[in-house]
């Protein structure tokens, strides 16, 4: 027990207003690795953004798979940068991570559905396509987008079909991706 308090009191310092004390915290949090994920875990809740997106960043490191639901749930976080980073650790926990993440991008909220359609574009896995494909005519810009940059990042004829759809009837930024997109290949 006296260990776990230690490293959550050291979990705390991640709300330092020094960049350099919260990257120090950091990487003393990853030499610990394995007995600081469930504090890490419930930082993720910390009432501290600092706090929350430090806590995602260790755990993308760490790559324990018990972090994996946890961070599915960060993915909603009102804070865009701990949501970022939830996304990138997802990313980062590679085969285990998937499912959950092939889940997540049928979640009702759009910041959910968005950074897994990130995360999935850094796993590059092809089973994701025919769900990023329904993604793009998602109502929010930011999933359209996430789907169409995990789209070119996995690439594919099916890929380069959806992105000539998205040229001719897409808009925004999703639109502009599609475009460069297909003039690259």
């Amino acid at each position: 027990m006296e260990k776990r308090e230690n490293i959550e009191r050291i979990i705390e310092k991640l709300e330092d207003e020094d960049e350099l004390v919260r990257v120090q915290v950091m990487e003393l949090l990853e030499e610990i690795g394995e007995a600081a994920v469930d504090p890490l875990i419930d930082a993720l809740s910390h009432p501290n953004k600092l706090v929350r997106r430090g806590a995602a960043r260790i755990l993308g490191n760490i790559k324990d798979p018990r972090a994996i639901e946890p961070l599915i749930k960060a993915l909603s976080d009102d804070n865009k940068w701990v949501r970022r980073e939830a996304s990138t650790a997802l990313s980062k926990m590679g085969e285990e991570a998937f499912k959950p993440l092939l889940k997540a991008l049928k979640d009702d909220d759009w910041k959910v559905r968005g950074a897994a359609a990130w995360a999935i574009g850094n796993l590059k896995d092809e089973r994701a396509v025919d769900s990023l494909i329904e993604l793009l005519d998602d109502k929010s810009g930011f999933v359209r987008s996430g789907a169409a940059w995990a789209l070119q990042n996995i690439g594919g004829e099916k890929v380069k079909a959806a992105m000539k759809k998205l040229k001719s009837e897409g808009s925004g930024f999703a639109k502009r991706m599609a475009s460069d997109y297909l003039e690259k290949k």
